[in-house]
């Protein structure tokens, strides 16, 4: 059975994408843990994120890091915390967060639950600051 974000690359669940190649895409959390946390994902459908070959893995890794920039930059931050979990969703994803301290990394505490206009509004932030940053 596909996964949730298989079915959001093949088009079947709405997403707020920021930013997508031929073999990653990064959306939006809807539950998000700070407003602009972006989960990243490749677009091949694998649970572990230690089963990828090497080169989609560093692949993965170098997207990651190119919508941090934007993200940083959309949503002023200390830093851009980076978390691989992997439990709750059977397919690869990284958590991009920006954080201002490390409560902001808290899985645990109570999720926010933007409206889809703030969904949209912070993927146009986050989309604009990408391509400034890659002109």
């Amino acid at each position: 059975m596909a996964s949730i974000f298989s079915k959001i690359v093949d088009g079947e669940i709405p997403a707020h994408v920021v930013a997508e190649t031929t073999e990653f895409l990064a959306f939006l959390d809807v539950n998000p843990l700070t407003m602009g946390h972006v989960l990243v994902i490749p677009k091949k459908e694998i649970d572990y994120i230690f089963d990828m070959d090497e080169e989609s893995y560093f692949g993965l890794t170098l997207f990651a890091k190119i919508v941090a920039t934007g993200l940083k930059e959309a949503f002023p931050c200390k830093k851009v915390g980076v978390a691989v979990i992997g439990l709750e969703v059977p397919h690869v994803h990284i958590h991009l967060i920006p954080m201002n301290s490390v409560n902001d990394m808290n899985f645990s505490k109570e999720k926010l639950q933007p409206s889809s206009e703030e969904l949209a509004e912070a993927a146009i932030k986050i989309k604009a600051a990408l391509s400034e940053s890659t002109s």
